[in-house]
């Protein structure tokens, strides 16, 4: 009897962007690395639409992550480890299928290669047992327990479950007006909604390039949590800011859209030169220097400073969800040290009258609310100057301590809203 041959795994169609997300996978899930650097290294090569791919069947399988080893370990007599190469083209197979609409003879032949000179019965067998079954992952997604812990510990039951429904929701894209004055332009034009002068939330699945006025520079893209953190320092009136880890520009357009005088400092010279790209389309001007906060501090002190600080993004976990597998204590730890640090910097580089708004797109209440009151406690010369409900959107409301706190239920019957912390602290006069 003559045996069919089988074909090389180098020409199974579909195949590489397979390899490149297993790739991704185990930067994020073994080494820590952020989903959106290392998607560079893991696809290197591949044409954009693979690219593409890669990335969502990454994303997708960390968004149910949960579920889908809870599939894989009820089809299984022994529990593969959790960093089994087998358990990983597992969860890249089942995904394709289960939330990616791939059919499961193309997700399996894409998968068996993988595990060559593997267990790929074990792969085979598996994956037939979970898909007959007929099974869907549950909406919303399971989140990781020990994030579900942490948080419950920090807000209570109900946040959680308010995380977990934001999780299945695809987040909505909300953008800046360079000019707030044609608010009701640009809402009519481009068919969103809006919730503040110089915001507009767009319809879903919008292509962003080729909308009305994004080629000259009357809009960009930026998250209305994120916007509020330059709404609260006002008109600049020609006075002087520093915007601190400012790139990729959000935050320092919308202040030199507001009149201020700007310089935006990051660390990151890849990422300046998205924020210079981004104020050469707005037209908007502003100093961009590279620089480490930690040694660098300006000739003279300014009026306002605004501290988008590092931090760990958990506050952005719907459009990364690898940051609920790669964060845990420690790195919460380690970033609240450095935030620490160069907010204790930057206060003395702020006038006497001055002040500084302290930021992060974090759900961690040692990165927010447990840094400020480390701060306060240190230098008496600065105080809360508490957030008024007129200066926010609406459904933003600031907390009884004077600071804005979003959430997973902020504006959860519109479309959700990244989760932040951000403080206006003013230094005394004399």
């Amino acid at each position: 009897m003559v045996r069919k041959s089988q074909p090389h795994p180098d020409t199974v169609p579909g195949l590489p962007a397979r390899r490149a997300a297993l790739r991704l996978l185990d930067a994020v899930l073994r080494r820590g690395d952020p989903l959106e650097l290392a998607l560079h290294g893991a696809a290197q090569g591949l044409p954009p639409a693979d690219r593409a791919l890669v990335h969502a069947i990454a994303a997708e399988t960390l968004r149910h992550l949960p579920d889908l080893d809870a599939l894989i370990d009820g089809a299984t007599q022994q529990v593969l480890p959790p960093d089994a190469k087998a358990r990983m083209v597992l969860r890249i197979a089942l995904v394709q299928t289960l939330a990616l609409d791939t059919p499961p003879h193309a997700a399996i032949a894409t998968a068996l290669p993988l595990v060559d000179g593997g267990p790929r019965k074990l792969v085979h067998g598996v994956f037939g047992t979970v898909t007959r079954a007929a099974p869907t992952l549950p909406v919303p997604p399971t989140l990781p327990v020990e994030v579900a812990a942490r948080w419950d510990a920090q807000w209570g039951a109900a946040m959680v479950e308010a995380a977990a429904r934001a999780y299945a929701i695809r987040p909505p894209v909300d953008i800046s007006l360079r000019d707030a004055a044609e608010t009701a332009r640009w809402t009519e034009e481009l068919g969103g909604t809006s919730f503040a002068p110089g915001h507009v939330r767009l319809p879903d699945g919008v292509p962003i390039p080729d909308l009305p006025g994004f080629a000259e520079g009357a809009w960009w893209v930026q998250d209305i949590a994120a916007s509020c953190a330059a709404r609260l320092l006002g008109q600049g009136a020609g006075r002087s800011a520093l915007d601190l880890c400012a790139a990729p520009g959000g935050k320092t357009m919308q202040l030199a859209a507001a009149g201020w005088h700007v310089t935006a400092l990051d660390q990151s010279a890849k990422r300046l030169e998205r924020l210079t790209e981004n104020l050469t389309r707005t037209g908007l001007t502003a100093q961009v220097a590279q620089a480490d906060l930690r040694t660098w501090q300006p000739d003279a002190p300014v009026d306002a400073i605004l501290l988008d600080a590092p931090c760990t993004a958990t506050g952005i976990y719907r459009r990364h969800p690898d940051v609920l597998h790669r964060i845990g204590a420690r790195q919460i730890e380690e970033l609240a040290t450095l935030q620490g640090d160069l907010l204790a910097r930057a206060a003395d580089w702020v006038k006497l009258g001055g002040c500084i708004i302290y930021a992060t797109c974090s759900l961690e209440q040692a990165e927010g609310e447990d840094q400020i009151a480390r701060f306060l406690a240190a230098r008496p010369d600065f105080a809360i100057h508490p957030v008024q409900p007129g200066e926010l959107p609406d459904g933003f409301v600031p907390t009884p301590g004077g600071w804005l706190r979003t959430l997973p239920d902020t504006l959860s019957d519109r479309g959700g809203a990244d989760g932040f912390f951000i403080v206006r602290l003013a230094r005394a006069a004399n």
